[in-house]
């Protein structure tokens, strides 16, 4: 495998007209329009056609991850506003006990505005079901270039997962560029959203409805799910024009024990394993390394896969259904139910595929990671796709319409 870390971002470019950003969802969900590339070729369909693309006994992974109302609006006795957009709770590993703390939890925050907040207890006055709390944020210093905040409430009653419904506002991506109204409540969270941790929405499966859903189950298409929290750092722009030079964000994520086993079925039977979303792809990737790094005695049975790993590790002979019975054998020696870690792998061309075949995802912003993983999955062709999208009007980014892509490895350098 290639390192890609001599890759120029800017020849990772497109032009993406603004008319082209899809600022709204439509009305239902599955009638996005649906770009299947298979075998070189392209295909227009909608979204709600998805289970005449993919094969039978497929093993569909949906990324369960929820987003919270991460950000918060706080106004000083000088009247400046302070938003403050959390991120994630400072021991990152601990999301859920960073929700279920009552009357404190502190968290590794954005800050708008942050040279008007000196060093006064920030204030706010909460209308919640048991009546109007106030929720303060403190500054406690600095870390991983983010702010430490720490929130206190004067109720114990209510954790912090219900503080923050309560007192903040649902974040949409910066490219939007309008606030967040009452229907993106329901409409920037997946069907299937159950695990609260994301600041943005996993976006490629939005598409997805109870009929879809049913359809591919007639087709003898099973699901599971992970869950990996989708940090801000998505939306973050490869600044640099050398790869090497880009520090890639990290993210948590939880895979549980007989997720892990239904995918060494679906590896074992050579099924087809579908990924919704990039997400749900890094995190299938980071279980193959974690695998790797296992047997060749490099870790402990928590996952730490960092930006470089897949290209600084010889895995030659080591195959996916190795890697991941390895995890399941360390799991059931530590009689672990869920195998908890973060990734900060970088996919881009270059990079081998171990696990995923098939990906449905939506379609990215220029120079950034997301375009990366999507040139390392079908190689050049990558431009082919996002100009026929581009010339057949569909929509672009996290309320637009939707890819299936097969893996071409015909077309991939490694």
């Amino acid at each position: 495998m290639s390192s890609p870390k001599q890759l120029n971002i800017l020849d990772f470019s497109y032009h993406l007209p603004d008319e082209q950003i899809a600022k709204f969802p439509l009305a239902n969900r599955d009638e996005s329009k649906l770009l299947v590339y298979q075998n070189e070729q392209i295909t227009n369909a909608v979204f709600n056609q998805l289970d005449a693309f993919l094969p039978s006994n497929s093993l569909v992974i949906f990324n369960n991850t929820r987003v919270v109302h991460a950000r918060l609006l706080f106004n000083r006795q000088t009247g400046a506003q302070i938003e403050i957009f959390c991120i994630e709770p400072l021991h990152h590993l601990d999301y859920q006990q960073a929700f279920i703390n009552k009357q404190h939890s502190t968290w590794k925050c954005m800050v708008g505005n942050a040279k008007k907040w000196k060093e006064d207890v920030l204030e706010k006055q909460v209308e919640t079901p048991v009546g109007n709390i106030c929720l303060k944020a403190s500054k406690k210093g600095i870390s991983d270039e983010l702010y430490v905040v720490e929130f206190t409430w004067n109720n114990e009653t209510l954790s912090f997962a219900e503080v923050l419904h309560f007192a903040g506002i649902l974040p949409l991506p910066p490219y939007l560029n309008r606030k967040t109204e009452q229907a993106d409540e329901e409409r920037y969270q997946t069907v299937y959203a159950k695990v609260e941790g994301s600041v943005a929405a996993p976006t490629a499966g939005l598409h997805f409805t109870p009929a879809v859903l049913k359809s591919l189950s007639q087709k003898e298409i099973t699901f599971d799910e992970v869950t990996l929290h989708v940090g801000a750092g998505t939306f973050k722009p490869v600044k640099t024009e050398a790869l090497v030079d880009h520090q890639m964000h990290e993210e948590t994520l939880f895979v549980e024990l007989s997720t892990l086993k239904n995918i060494s079925t679906c590896l074992i039977q050579k099924n087809k394993l579908v990924a919704v979303g990039t997400t749900s792809t890094r995190t299938l990737e980071s279980l193959y390394w974690h695998g790797v790094k296992l047997i060749l005695q490099q870790t402990e049975n928590k996952v730490a896969i960092k930006q470089w790993d897949a290209y600084e590790f010889d895995a030659t002979n080591i195959s996916a259904v190795d890697a991941i019975s390895a995890i399941i054998k360390k799991m059931e020696e530590e009689a672990e139910q869920v195998l908890i870690g973060s990734t900060q792998i970088i996919i881009a061309p270059g990079y081998a595929f171990k696990m995923v075949e098939v990906l449905v995802t939506n379609f990215h912003q220029p120079e950034n990671t997301l375009i990366l993983l999507i040139a390392a999955f079908v190689g050049n062709d990558w431009r082919k796709i996002y100009n026929h999208a581009l010339d057949n009007n569909y929509r672009f980014l996290s309320y637009g319409d939707s890819s299936l892509l097969f893996k071409n490895d015909a077309n991939v350098q490694v």
